[in-house]
């Protein structure tokens, strides 16, 4: 059954995420379309019927015909879900807004009340017809009836399939007005009660015939499902093997950055340790200088106590001069460490969080690889 086929011309379209329910839990929705694709109400003229087509790309991923027994449920403000009973399968649709969610029901309840009408239609059309051959074959029996009574008995038991006696022909043909009186009553009996029975056949024949024709049509619809299902499968199979090498090389990929990445953390340890020996040092010299001022303010104390100890002074404020340099070189040694340790700590972070970003890609293709499998299992399955 192919698509835009004479006849056959949408009439509302919209545009949704395309999800099927899992055939194996019969719970879980499986993602038919990676992203938004059209979804379009479908009317073929020719056959008077509705349908549900959405494809992405070259892939068909609903071809729902609709019937009177569907019905659309909402299940969430922006999801709705109906089950197809010939796809053996529930579409579930997801859409950008309540509003479009709630258009796309109506449609369905409007299209189904249209199928619904058209089937009407045809078991009225059928019936009138059944009607009409009945009407036709009693014009036929009353004006057989209207003939001579041996002529219409004989007509009769032909079409019954019994044989009359040679006798009883002959005298029924060559009899007289008053014997032909007389077989009159029996005949016309046998006329109501054969009559009788071909209304019934004909009844039943009619009921087959009905039945006959929806039978024809489910095969032929199914027949057509499973032709272009054999066909998409076929291209699927062929885009899912393109698929599957290119997620293999991306995966070898992303294996050799995860080489450089931990050799990269093995150069984080390392910038770690370099970090907490520096540390160290920069304690180290913070004590240092809390004893070299202790050890000055010790000195100048003697120095206001002991006057006569001025040329000792003298060399002591040189060595407090010299103690003074030396502090603000250590001073200078000190904030040069400081920044090297912040700027350590930077390139850290920066490292981390770069890890951190690589990380969730690495997790995001690997969900992706194992949806990809799934999806392949799957194909395999129904191949």
């Amino acid at each position: 059954m192919g698509f835009g086929s004479l006849g056959e011309q949408p009439i509302f379209t919209t545009r949704a995420h395309v999800f099927q329910i899992d055939p194996s839990t019969k719970k879980n929705w499986v993602p038919a379309s990676k992203q938004a694709v059209t979804v379009s109400y479908f009317y073929d003229s020719t056959r008077n019927s509705y349908r549900i087509i959405s494809v992405d790309g070259a892939k068909v991923i609903i071809n729902s015909t609709i019937t009177p027994n569907m019905t659309f449920t909402k299940t969430s403000q922006k999801f709705g879900q109906w089950a197809d009973s010939r796809a053996n399968t529930v579409f579930g649709l997801g859409f950008p807004s309540e509003q479009q969610l709630t258009k796309f029901a109506e449609k369905f309840q409007e299209v189904k009340e249209a199928a619904k009408l058209a089937r009407d239609r045809s078991q009225e059309k059928i019936e009138t017809s059944s009607n009409h051959s009945q009407t036709s074959f009693a014009a036929k029996m009353k004006r057989e009836m209207q003939e001579t009574p041996s002529v219409r008995l004989c007509v009769v038991l032909q079409e019954s399939g019994r044989e009359t006696p040679s006798s009883t022909r002959a005298s029924s043909v060559n009899g007289t007005d008053d014997e032909k009186a007389s077989h009159g009553g029996p005949a016309e009996a046998h006329l109501k009660s054969e009559n009788d029975k071909l209304k019934i056949a004909l009844a039943q024949s009619s009921t087959n015939v009905k039945k006959w024709e929806t039978e024809l049509q489910t095969l032929r619809e199914s027949n057509a499902r499973l032709s272009t299902a054999l066909q998409e499968s076929a291209a699927s199979i062929e885009h899912w093997k393109k698929q599957f090498s290119a997620c293999k090389e991306e995966n070898d990929q992303l294996r050799s950055k995860i080489e450089e990445l931990e050799e990269q953390c093995n150069e984080i340890n390392k910038e770690k340790e370099r970090n907490a020996q520096l540390s160290r040092r920069l304690q180290e010299l913070e004590t240092e200088l809390q004893d070299k001022e202790l050890e000055l303010e010790e000195l100048r104390k003697q120095g206001e106590v002991i006057p006569e100890l001025m040329s000792e002074c003298e060399s002591v404020s040189e060595q407090l001069q010299a103690a003074e340099k030396k502090n603000k070189d250590l001073e200078e040694k000190v904030r040069t460490l400081r920044t090297e340790v912040e700027e350590s700590k930077h390139r850290q972070t920066n490292l981390k969080t770069e890890l951190k970003n690589f990380l969730d890609v690495l997790d995001g293709k690997i969900d992706e690889l194992h949806d990809f499998r799934q999806g392949l299992s799957k194909l395999g399955v129904d191949n």
